[in-house]
């Protein structure tokens, strides 16, 4: 009934009915019965490894980017070792257990909930101390821990060695050396997880506040999972802590619980949590000081000194500049050899053979016509999207993996300031140069509601995703580099405007504090890079080839009804008179909604056939970047404001990307 397969590190699949797989179950004897995986919890600050250590542990794959909320939800897989079978979670960044965002309550409420039992801590050998912080918080829970001290190369370099062994001493869990980028220490973690133990904490927090702690732990139900540390979290008055004890605490023991707190409050004045942060931080010097040895005589800052060139105005400007016109370039003239090479050795002869052996009109049609579901759909994915896409994809993530995205998220800085947006967007407002989705859905760890709103709009209207940013390149490469610049910086204005203007309607509140860290800038690993384009190419091919199919198979039925004609004639003042542009732009503005690939897709194949100028080409790409946002996006904005709020969004975007449009025809039509 069960089918595993050999690699050991993928979970068993159940191949039968849910019913059979039942009773085979209950029929089994009871030394045989099979015994649920433990659970592994991996946490950590962000961006220190966890998703390329759960990707080296599980055999799955979660994006891994030299930058922090490159995870945003969490993931799970398994592995076996021994005779055990561990089930494990990815989850976001996670600075202590005292929560100040709402990623942060995920993975407390995920480690409360599953009760795991083992917490694998990923330390960033980079941020020794804030990472020991942090596992002096989670000690605190009593759970089987096991820590992995991460990128030990890259403080190799600095002239800075790790003392693990004694580390491992002080703390009385096992501590494992990894480069997990290269995979180095997996088999010794796996090991390690075998032999987790709860770990060992030489803090004192005063008799008076230990009594305080103690009482309030015992008026907590016996079945409350982490009494202490709970009780702590009390003490300092964490936000989000009310409801969980709401949840789980007799409402007339609550009442005795809240009286204890305010009296130990009283006693110190407020000044629990100075207290307790006082205490942590001298053990964490304490242990830094014991396990730190430095190299007095080494000099090796070049890292810092690029990425401070990165930040600065002087330099980070033409660096930036200096990535787009190479991206630029590369998309250009690598992609389009790219897909006259597979035009010539795959298309065109099943085109050839589709149009000799089918010989009815309406199949022929069906197949290779101008909404042919292989011409416009497979054609469309495979030969127009994915060369460009492939191009991209690899020089974008040797950016994400060279850690240049955070240090233009304070290049920018300066620029979000004045539209009314605080520090803490700016990371959201970069990641949505890659997915505009993904992005939105990181903007939920900005507290202000004002700032939100703006993030997630600024998002959705005139920002590119990936996929659309090399698409651009590659149409607006077809009549000239001017046609690039002009385009992208109409959108950047637009972006610019529009944050001013929702800055100046929308009321005022508070703003969050911007505190972004800076990893260091490193060489890319280039099997990683490999690996990641590969990943996204097959995920985009996974969604998007199916929609394109979807999308082909629409157009061809609306033409045949004659809907689509329709639809055409009743918008042609506006696409042909007001825009400027053809009226197959139609077809593009459809497609759009589903995928905004197929319709950059179509728009290319326009180009090609010489239905679009200079103008055209600059104008049909700043419309479809702000018209509306794609399905899945309008459901993660649904999620965060709600659908009045969505509804509202997306109407003004349409009537607003069509009006700028017009505008822009007008006055490039005076010029060029």
């Amino acid at each position: 009934m069960f089918k595993q397969k050999n690699d050991t590190n993928k979970p068993i699949k159940l191949v039968s009915a849910p019913e059979a797989v039942a009773a085979a179950v209950h029929s089994l004897p009871p030394h045989t019965m099979p015994t649920p995986p433990k659970k592994v919890i991996i946490t950590g600050l962000p961006n220190s490894g966890k998703s390329q250590i759960f990707n080296n542990l599980t055999g799955e794959y979660s994006i891994v980017a030299n930058y922090p909320l490159s995870t945003i939800c969490v993931k799970h897989g398994q592995f076996r070792m021994g005779d055990e079978q561990y089930e494990v979670y990815d989850t976001p960044g996670l600075y202590c257990l005292f929560i100040h965002s709402e990623d942060e309550l995920v993975v407390r409420d995920l480690i409360f909930k599953e009760k795991p039992d083992v917490l694998l801590l990923c330390i960033d050998a980079n941020l020794l101390k804030q990472s020991l912080a942090l596992a002096a918080d989670l000690i605190e829970l009593q759970i089987p821990m096991v820590i992995s001290i991460n990128a030990i190369d890259e403080t190799s370099k600095k002239g800075i060695w790790i003392d693990s062994d004694t580390l491992s001493q002080i703390t009385g869990v096992p501590v494992i050396e990894s480069i997990a980028i290269k995979g180095i220490g997996t088999n010794r973690l796996k090991s390690g997880i075998q032999t987790a133990r709860v770990g060992k904490l030489n803090i004192h927090y005063g008799d008076i506040m230990a009594r305080g702690i103690s009482t309030v732990e015992a008026l907590l139900p016996e079945a409350l999972p982490y009494k202490q540390k709970t009780a702590i979290l009390s003490l300092l008055n964490d936000p989000f802590l009310n409801q969980y004890l709401i949840d789980n605490v007799p409402e007339e023991q609550l009442q005795k619980i809240h009286d204890a707190v305010g009296d130990v409050q009283e006693y110190f004045k407020g000044n629990i949590a100075r207290t307790i942060n006082h205490n942590r931080a001298e053990w964490v010097d304490s242990v830094t000081d014991k396990i730190i040895k430095r190299q007095v005589a080494f000099d090796g800052r070049v890292s810092e000194t690029i990425a401070r060139m990165c930040r600065s105005v002087v330099f980070g400007v033409p660096i930036l500049m200096g990535i787009i016109v190479i991206t630029y370039f590369l998309v250009v003239t690598v992609a389009n050899l790219i897909t006259s090479w597979m035009e010539k050795i795959f298309w065109l002869p099943v085109k050839e053979w589709i149009d000799t052996f089918v010989i009815y009109p309406f199949w022929k049609d069906f197949f290779i016509g101008s909404y042919g579901v292989l011409e416009l759909g497979v054609a469309g994915a495979i030969l127009t999207v994915l060369p460009i896409l492939s191009v991209y994809f690899i020089l974008y993530n040797i950016l994400e993996d060279v850690g240049y995205i955070p240090n233009l998220s304070v290049l920018s800085k300066r620029v979000f300031d004045k539209i009314g947006l605080s520090g803490a967007s700016i990371m959201p407002m970069v990641l949505g140069f890659g997915c505009k989705t993904m992005a939105t859905l990181t903007a939920k760890t900005l507290t202000s509601p004002k700032e939100r709103y703006i993030t997630i709009f600024l998002i959705a209207f005139a920002l590119p995703c990936a996929p659309q940013i090399g698409l651009n390149m590659g149409l607006l490469g077809r009549v000239g580099i001017t046609a690039f610049i002009i385009a992208f910086s109409v959108l950047a204005a637009i972006e610019a405007v529009t944050g001013l203007i929702l800055n100046k309607i929308i009321r005022d509140d508070d703003k969050d504090c911007f505190i972004q860290a800076l990893p260091a800038i490193r060489m890319p690993n280039l099997k990683a890079v490999v690996k990641k384009t590969y990943y996204r190419l097959f995920w985009f091919l996974e969604e998007a080839l199916p929609a394109f199919m979807y999308a082909a198979i629409t157009m061809f039925t609306l033409d045949r009804t004659g809907l689509l004609k329709i639809t055409k004639v009743f918008l042609q003042p506006i696409v042909e008179g007001f825009l400027g542009l053809p009226t197959e732009m139609v077809d593009a503005l459809i497609l759009v909604i589903a995928r905004r690939e197929a319709a950059a897709s179509l728009i290319i194949k326009m180009s090609d056939n010489g239905h679009l100028n200079f103008v055209q080409s600059i104008v049909a790409v700043v419309l479809t970047t702000m018209f509306v946002p794609c399905l899945a996006h309008i459901g993660i904005i649904v999620k965060h404001q709600g659908w009045k709020s969505t509804v509202f969004m997306v109407s003004v975007m349409t009537f607003t990307s069509v009006i700028i449009a017009g505008v822009l025809n007008r006055v490039l039509l005076i010029f060029f």
